[in-house]
C-alpha cells in the first residue's frame, strides 16, 4: 500500500500550536519555573497570525469578504504582515495604515507581500486626521467592497486567543500554570488567554506589560485616562494612548511598566542566554519578568508562562543595530568597538 505525501496545503495550516519552551539560563537565579510561549513559530513570525486568520475566516463565513474584496487595517507592523500574507494566499487586496514608529524592516516586508502601505505619524492624537486610525477609516469608507479589521475595537481579537492560545497554554502546562505574563497593546492576547485561564483556575495571576508613555497601567488602576502619562516611546506593539475595547481589564490582575532601553537590552540578553531571536515586544515581556522577580512576585512553586509575541527579524535595523542603539542614547559610542564581531579582510 502506497503511503500518501505528508504536506500542508498552505502556510495557513501552520498557524497556532506554537511551542512552550523552558527558560533555563536566563532565569537560573529566579524563583519558580519559567516558560516562553514562542509565537515566532507561526508562519508570519508573530502571534498576530492567529487574530488575522480568525477574523478573516469569520468575515468569510458571514459573507463580508468576497472575491476581489480589500482588507484594511491599522497596524504597528506585525498584524499587517499577517494580514498581507493571508490576503495574498486567499486572493484579497490589502491596504495598511502603519505607524511611523514601525521599523523599516516591517514596512519593507509589507510592501514585498503586495500590501499598499500608508505610513502615518506616531506622535499625533488618535482622532487626528493623520493618525493611522483615522487614515484606515477614511480609506475603508472610500474603498468599495472593503472590510476594516479594526483590531483595537474588535471582540474577535479576544475570541481568537480565547479559542487557541489560552487552551494551548493550559494543555501545555497540564493546568499547572500560576502566572501569565503578556504584553498589552490591543489587549486581545492577554484578554483572550486570561479569560480562558481564569475560567479554568481563577487563582492564576494575569499580569500585563505596559510601556512608559502609555496610559494602560494607570487606567487599569484608576479607570481614568491621564493624558499626562502620554509621551513618545520606541517599543512597537505595546501600550496605547487610547483605551481599546479589545482589552478586558477585569481579568488582568495588574500591570508592570517597562522602559525602552531596558527592553532592548533584555531582547539582546535573551539571544545570548537562550538563543531565541526575539523581537522588541518580546524583549519588553522578558524585562517585565525580571522586574516582577525582583519585586518578589514569584516563589519556588510558581509556574510562569511569558508570551513572546514576535521575532527579531523585524528589528534588525533597530534594537539589533548598534548605530540605532547609539542614536537612541541606549549605547555609548565609546564602547562600540568592544561589541564588534565582524572583521573585513581586504
Amino acid at each position: 500500500m502506497k503511503k500518501g505525501i505528508k504536506a500542508y496545503n498552505s502556510l495557513l495550516e501552520l498557524i497556532g500550536d506554537s511551542p512552550l519552551i523552558k527558560l533555563s539560563r536566563s532565569t537560573s537565579s529566579f524563583n519558580g519555573q519559567f516558560f516562553a510561549k514562542y509565537e515566532a513559530f507561526n508562519p508570519g513570525h508573530s502571534n498576530k497570525d492567529r487574530i488575522a486568520l480568525y477574523i478573516i475566516n469569520e468575515a468569510e463565513r458571514s459573507g463580508l469578504l468576497k472575491k476581489g474584496s480589500t482588507i484594511i487595517e491599522t497596524t504597528s507592523g506585525n498584524t499587517g504582515f499577517s494580514l498581507a500574507m493571508i490576503s495574498l494566499i486567499k486572493g484579497y487586496n490589502c491596504i495598511l495604515a502603519v505607524s511611523s514608529k514601525s521599523s523599516k524592516d516591517k514596512i519593507d516586508m509589507l510592501k514585498t507581500l503586495g500590501a499598499k502601505v500608508y505610513v502615518c505619524p506616531s506622535n499625533v492624537e488618535p482622532n487626528d486626521p493623520k493618525s493611522y486610525y483615522e487614515v484606515a477609516k477614511r480609506i475603508h469608507k472610500k474603498t468599495k467592497g472593503s472590510i476594516y479589521i479594526n483590531q483595537y475595537f474588535n471582540s474577535l481579537n479576544i475570541s481568537a486567543h480565547y479559542n487557541t492560545t489560552g487552551p494551548e497554554i493550559w494543555s501545555q502546562t497540564n493546568g499547572k500554570i500560576t502566572h501569565l505574563v503578556a504584553c498589552s497593546g490591543t489587549g486581545g492576547t492577554i484578554s483572550g488567554c486570561g479569560r480562558f485561564l481564569k475560567e479554568k483556575n481563577e487563582k492564576i495571576k494575569i499580569i500585563g506589560v505596559d510601556a512608559y508613555g502609555s496610559i494602560l497601567k494607570k487606567y487599569h488602576e484608576t479607570k481614568k485616562i491621564d493624558k499626562n502619562e502620554i509621551f513618545p516611546y520606541r517599543i512597537e506593539g505595546l501600550g496605547k494612548n487610547l483605551i481599546p475595547s479589545s482589552t478586558d481589564f477585569t481579568i488582568i490582575d495588574k500591570f508592570v511598566k517597562v522602559k525602552d532601553d531596558d527592553s532592548a537590552y533584555s531582547a539582546r540578553e535573551l539571544i545570548k542566554k537562550e538563543g531565541m531571536f526575539i523581537g522588541y515586544t518580546s524583549g519588553a515581556a522578558f524585562q517585565a519578568l525580571k522586574q516582577l522577580n525582583e519585586d518578589g512576585e514569584f516563589n519556588n512553586e510558581s509556574v510562569v508562562v511569558v508570551i513572546f509575541p514576535d521575532h527579531g527579524s523585524r528589528y534588525t535595523s533597530k534594537i539589533y543595530n548598534d548605530q540605532w542603539m547609539i542614536d537612541q542614547g541606549f549605547m555609548d559610542s565609546k564602547n562600540i568597538n568592544k561589541l564588534k564581531k565582524v572583521e573585513f579582510i581586504e
